[in-house]
Formats: structure tokens, sequence, C-alpha cells
């Protein structure tokens, strides 16, 4: 019998182990949990380096919120049904990570791992951003043991599972953000070569003076692409630009790497 690898990801702890111990008494399923973004990862890497990659996560929407009471669970949980100690988060974990930028991370670090969220509430919205990200379904938290398992072994299949009173809703969410997709690349597109440089650079993060040095112009010239590109956006702020440019895809500039004296330095990857 083939085995469902399934990583459950999730900071609520009594949640995560109850759905951990549930899904690990089914005979084909092999379950662990992580109890942030950075701890799924971790998991996701150490088990690919052994030659056990998982095949599905279960993310949790709402990851990285506040923990039920208000405040952020500490430290860890005593193993339940034969499971490790899920690991929670903890407040000064650096690189915490929302629900649906896990999924992303996940869909661009491990391109064959399934994902699943995980809902308190049906959100039309949240689900679209969750499908952009990469994830193959949303399931609300109170749905049955064998609804959450034929949602599974659905998405290993290339399935998308969706509940049907959220798929109107969905439908509109994606062609609007199509919409505006399409409206920002025409946009972009009226830019010149250099103006679309320069955005780029915006993209990076690069302030003005940063610009210059890497496209060997005045700082008065980078001024002026500025205000250009502002212009023909119709916007009237260096960040509206760049979240405008990113709806179109328009990715960061690559950082400029300089050799001195046999030292590797990269220049251009930080504000100015």
């Amino acid at each position: 019998m083939a085995r469902i690898r399934v990583l459950v990801v999730d900071d609520h702890r009594i949640f995560a182990e109850s759905l951990a111990a549930a899904l690990a008494a089914e005979p084909d399923v092999d379950v662990a949990a992580a109890g942030s973004g950075p701890a799924a990862l971790r998991a996701l890497e150490r088990a690919a380096a052994e030659a056990r990659p998982y095949d599905v996560i279960l993310v949790d929407a709402e990851l990285g919120g506040p923990a039920p009471g208000g405040a952020a669970a500490v430290g860890g949980s005593p193993a339940v049904g034969g499971l490790p100690a899920l690991p929670v988060p903890r407040p000064e974990e650096p690189g915490a990570v929302d629900g649906i930028s896990l999924v992303a991370q996940v869909r661009a670090a491990r391109p064959g791992v399934r994902s699943v969220v995980l809902a308190e509430k049906d959100d039309p919205r949240c689900a679209a951003r969750a499908l952009q990200a990469g994830a193959s379904g949303w399931v609300a938290k109170d749905c049955s043991l064998q609804r959450l398992l034929t949602v599974i072994r659905g998405v290993l299949r290339d399935e998308t599972h969706l509940p049907p009173a959220l798929l109107t809703g969905v439908l509109r969410e994606l062609t609007t953000a199509r919409k505006h997709r399409t409206e920002s690349e025409r946009l972009v597109e009226s830019l010149t070569p250099r103006e679309r440089e320069v955005l780029r650079c915006m993209v990076a993060g690069l302030g003005r003076k940063a610009v210059a040095e890497r496209l060997f112009l005045s700082p008065h010239t980078v001024r002026t692409h500025m205000q250009n590109v502002l212009g023909k956006l119709g916007v009237h702020s260096t960040l509206a630009a760049v979240a405008l440019a990113r709806r179109a895809g328009v990715g960061p500039a690559e950082p400029v790497t300089v050799r001195l004296a046999g030292d590797v330095v990269e220049r251009g990857s930080q504000l100015a």
C-alpha cells in the first residue's frame, strides 16, 4: 500500500495534535506536525534530504495570528497518539510567515508537495489568494475526517478542491485579479526600456543614489525617470508603483556582483 506523508502546519496546538492523531489512525497515512512556517520549512527540507518527502501539507489559513487567549503559545507539548511532541511557535522566532505566504514558499521550493489550506471560515478573497499562491485545496477546519481525506487523496491526483459555496466568489476574485494584472501589464508596457530598468530597481528596494550608481546615471536623471514612471503608471508613490509592478509580474533588478582583489561583493541589494 502506497503511504501518504502529510505535514500539519498550525499554531493552535490542540487542533494540530488532534488532527494529526486522527490522520495517523489511517492505515495509509504517515503524519507529522509543525507549529510555525519556519518549522514547516525545516521539516520539509529534512524530509527531502532523507529521501522521504512529504506529499501534502495542511496549512492553517491564519498561521502566525494570535494564539487562543490573545497570547502566543510558547514551548512544546506532550506526544499525542504516538506522535512526536509538536513544536509550537515562539514570539521571537525569526522569519515567521502567514499561511498563504507559506504555501507560496513551498510551491517555489518543493513543487511536488501539494498544499491544502484549512480555514475557520469561508473567505473568497483569501481562498483566491491561496489558489494563486499554489494551493490545491481549501477546506473548513470543522469538516469531517472523511471529507479531509477525500481532499488529500484528490489533490494528489492533481485535483483542485473548493467548497461549492465558495466557487462563485473565488472565480469573481480571480477574474478581478486577472483584470488588474492585465491593466498593470499595459501600463508597464508604456514605459521606455530605461524607465523599466528604473522600475525594477524600485521593486528591488533601491534608493535614488543606489539606482544612479547601478545605472551609471546622475541622481537628478534618476529622479526624472522615477517621476516619469509614477506619472505613466498613474500612481503617486514609490510603494504604489512597486505594488502595480508586482501585479504586472515585474521582478526586482538582480544584484550587481563586483570582484575586488579576489573577493566577491554584491551591490544593489539594499536601500541606499
